[in-house]
């Protein structure tokens, strides 16, 4: 006899775009159907399927009461009885969303992503601890940012509620962390064991290349010649773009470019700005490309528009030069993408990436002529580039697999309903 057909629910404030949230979740989503799990969605923001989803407006984290309740919360002591209130009220309204979320698409499993360890929207965070007490409902809470992680949330006035809900301990909940010093502090400050489930990328399914992105450079005004150094991210401090732009000036190679390809915005464009004029000042060509790399392929006002996958196909050299990651999904997909990669040897780097035998330009927060000399080789030596991209997908593979995370959800599942996945 066949599995019966199971129902999960995946809940957050937003499942839409290219965050690290949404891509993870539709993966999990993806390995899940492969074994007759049904995937259904509640978010505050949502591009999924309106027939398998249940699209609550108050539940994200940029609705006008959540944004204003944060901005009475953080950076003070004390709170009015009145804005207790108000998050009380507000977590019984969503509270009664999420008993008809599970009602209308009778979910047995639920899958909570990083809506309890992050306090962007705190009502929905104590309506999901009520809800899971209420119910006893199988719950995966799948932790991708800890508010201790964040220096803006250091300072509040709701600590009652990030204890109780960020993340609650409920017996019907199982715990699952994105890295093990995530894993470790969760542990040490609340008790909750975890599960560590990397990030992971399809390597048992190479990228397909096609004929769409192959004028990329010709669309970005770049040559034949030119050398795209590709930086995959947002522009934010923590990126430390500025250390792409010492290395390519120390290259002192005019074919040298850096590509950037997501946009500035999420926390000021101060950062861009200052980006835009150390690069003159070093001489070096800085390219922001977000208006022609979008989540998916399509034409906007007669212009081509190209995926992410594109960017990577036509890239020379990855620069991931961060400061602080929660993972690293950049890095990953560089190894995916068969690229070489430049890398600050951020901290989650060192302790669950590096030591699994990677080879990449690693560098310890400034450039220096090694990692120029480095650069040179893996640009100059076409036979010792082609060994180190080839050697970090197979690392890739065994890794951070779907087949990794097939294990990891059959070990949760079963742990809930006795049944393989």
């Amino acid at each position: 006899m066949s599995k019966p057909t199971r129902n999960v629910g995946f809940v957050s404030t937003r499942f839409a775009g290219t965050d690290g949230v949404s891509l993870e979740s539709a993966k999990w989503a993806q390995v899940l159907w492969d074994h007759r799990y049904v995937s259904f969605w509640y978010a505050g923001k949502l591009d999924r399927d309106p027939e398998v989803s249940m699209l609550v407006p108050k539940a994200y984290f940029y609705d006008r009461e959540n944004v204003a309740i944060n901005e009475e919360v953080f950076g003070r002591r004390h709170r009015s009885p009145e804005l207790t209130r108000r998050i009380i009220d507000m977590a019984e309204e969503l509270k009664k969303t999420l008993y008809e979320f599970v009602q209308k698409f009778d979910i047995h499993i639920l899958i909570v992503q990083n809506a309890l360890c992050i306090p962007m929207h705190i009502p929905l965070g104590v309506a999901l601890t009520h809800f899971i007490a209420e119910t006893g409902i199988y719950t995966i809470a799948h932790h991708h940012d800890f508010y201790w992680e964040r220096p803006r949330f250091a300072v509040n006035c709701v600590q009652d509620f990030l204890n109780m809900a960020f993340p609650p301990s409920l017996p019907s909940i199982q715990h699952v962390t994105i890295n093990s010093a995530a894993r470790q502090e969760l542990a040490w400050r609340t008790g909750n064991s975890s599960v560590l489930v990397p990030n992971v990328l399809d390597f048992e399914n190479p990228p397909t290349i096609d004929d769409y992105a192959s004028d990329f450079r010709k669309e970005l005004g770049l040559s034949d010649d030119d050398i795209i150094f590709l930086q995959p991210t947002r522009v934010v401090p923590r990126k430390g773009i500025e250390l792409a732009i010492s290395l390519i000036a120390q290259l002192n190679d005019p074919r040298c470019k850096l590509v950037v390809t997501h946009e500035a915005g999420d926390e000021g464009l101060e950062y861009r700005d200052a980006l835009i004029e150390l690069a003159q000042h070093s001489g070096v060509d800085l390219r922001f490309v977000y208006t022609r790399v979008g989540e998916k392929r399509m034409d906007v006002a007669g212009r081509k528009i190209f995926s992410l996958a594109d960017a990577y196909a036509n890239a020379d050299l990855i620069t991931y030069p961060s400061l602080y990651e929660g993972f690293g999904n950049a890095l990953i997909e560089a190894f995916y993408y068969r690229k070489p990669v430049l890398v600050n040897r951020y901290s989650i780097f060192i302790t669950d990436i590096e030591p699994k035998g990677f080879r990449v330009i690693a560098m310890n927060g400034f450039i220096t002529r090694k990692v120029v000399e480095q650069v040179r080789r893996v640009i100059n030596d076409p036979k010792y580039r082609e060994e180190m991209v080839n050697h970090n997908y197979e690392l890739g593979k065994k890794f951070f697999s779907y087949s990794v995370l097939r294990r990891k959800l059959r070990s949760l599942i079963t742990n809930f309903t006795g049944m393989d996945l």
